[in-house]
C-alpha cells in the first residue's frame, strides 16, 4: 500500500527528527563540565548565600540561587555540588556534578528544567529527574514523567516515563523513547535508531498512528509499527500487528504476523 489513507512515512521521518533534534546537540559537543573542560574554559561559580571549599570531602558547595558557568552552557540551581580530584600538576578537575532544587540547565541550543540534575563526568551519564522535567530546542519541546538522560560513552539518549515530544501541531508519544547514536562515514555522531516502547502515539495535525511500539531505522530508512497497531486518517482507519514504511521507496505495509491471531482490517469512509 502506498502511504496509503495515513502518511506513515511522514510520521516515521517525525519521529527520527524529534529525537535528533532533542540530542543532537549534546552529542556533538559532549556534556557541559567535561574533565579539562571545553578548550580550557575556566568554570566560573557564584551563588546568594555561601561558597564553601570543603578541603578534605574535596567538594565545592554554591548554596542560594547557584550558578555555574562554563563557555556558554550555565547550571542554575538553588544548590550546587562539585566533587573534584586533584591532578599531578597541582590542578583540579570536577568528576561529578549535582544540581538541586528548580534546576535550570541553559546552552547554545536548549534549555532543561527539572528538580534534580546529575552528571557522571567520567562515565559520560547526564541524569535529570523530578516534577516540570523539559527540554526546548528551537523547534521542539521534550517532556518526561520519570527522567531524562543521556549516556555519552553508550551514545544513548533517554525519556522515561509518559515521554513526549511536541513539534508545531505534531506529536509523539510513548512510556519510553530512546535515540541511539553512531559515528557516520565524516566521523561526526549522527543519529542512527530510535526507539518509542509502550504505549506508542504519533499524531500528525491530520493523521494518527498507535502502537505497542514503534522502531526508526534512519540508517536503512525504515520504520515500524508493532502490536496492535491503528492508522487513522480523516475518516479513514487500518487496524493490525505489524506496519512497517520505506523510506527509500515511500511504500508502507500494514500486515498481520504470521503468528499472531486476527487480520489486517481496514475502514473506509467514502465522502458524502
Amino acid at each position: 500500500m502506498r502511504t496509503g489513507p495515513t502518511n506513515l512515512a511522514e510520521l516515521a521521518v517525525l519521529l527520527g527528527a524529534w529525537m535528533l533534534a532533542w540530542m543532537a546537540s549534546a552529542a556533538a559537543q559532549g556534556l557541559p563540565f567535561a574533565a579539562g573542560g571545553e578548550g580550557g574554559e575556566p568554570i566560573e561559580v557564584e551563588a546568594v548565600d555561601s561558597l564553601e571549599w570543603h578541603s578534605e570531602l574535596k567538594i565545592y558547595v554554591a548554596r542560594g540561587n547557584a550558578v555555574m558557568r562554563q563557555g556558554d552552557t550555565e547550571v542554575r540551581a538553588a544548590l550546587l555540588t562539585a566533587h573534584y580530584r586533584e591532578l599531578e600538576d597541582g590542578a583540579t578537575e570536577i568528576y561529578r556534578l549535582i544540581a538541586e532544587g528548580a534546576v535550570e540547565i541553559e546552552g547554545p541550543q536548549q534549555f532543561v528544567t527539572g528538580d534534580r540534575a546529575e552528571y557522571d563526568v567520567d562515565g559520560g551519564i547526564f541524569v535529570i529527574t523530578g516534577s516540570d522535567l523539559a527540554l526546548v530546542t528551537e523547534t521542539e519541546i521534550v517532556t518526561a514523567r520519570d527522567s531524562l538522560e543521556y549516556y555519552e560513552t553508550d551514545e544513548i539518549a533517554v525519556a522515561r516515563g509518559e515521554a513526549k515530544v511536541v513539534r508545531d501541531t505534531d506529536q509523539i508519544e510513548a512510556d519510553v523513547l530512546v535515540a541511539e547514536f553512531t559515528e557516520g562515514p565524516d566521523g561526526a555522531t549522527q543519529l542512527s535508531i530510535v526507539n518509542a516502547i509502550g504505549n506508542v502515539l504519533i499524531t500528525t495535525e491530520t493523521d494518527i498512528a498507535s502502537g505497542d511500539e514503534a522502531v526508526y531505522n534512519v540508517v536503512d530508512e525504515l520504520a515500524t509499527l508493532s502490536g496492535t497497531v491503528r492508522l487513522t486518517s480523516q475518516d479513514s482507519q487500518l487496524n493490525g500487528d505489524y506496519a512497517e514504511v520505506d523510506l527509500a521507496t515511500g511504500i508502507s505495509r500494514l500486515v498481520a504476523l504470521p503468528d499472531a491471531e486476527g487480520r489486517v482490517r481496514a475502514l473506509l469512509v467514502p465522502a458524502e
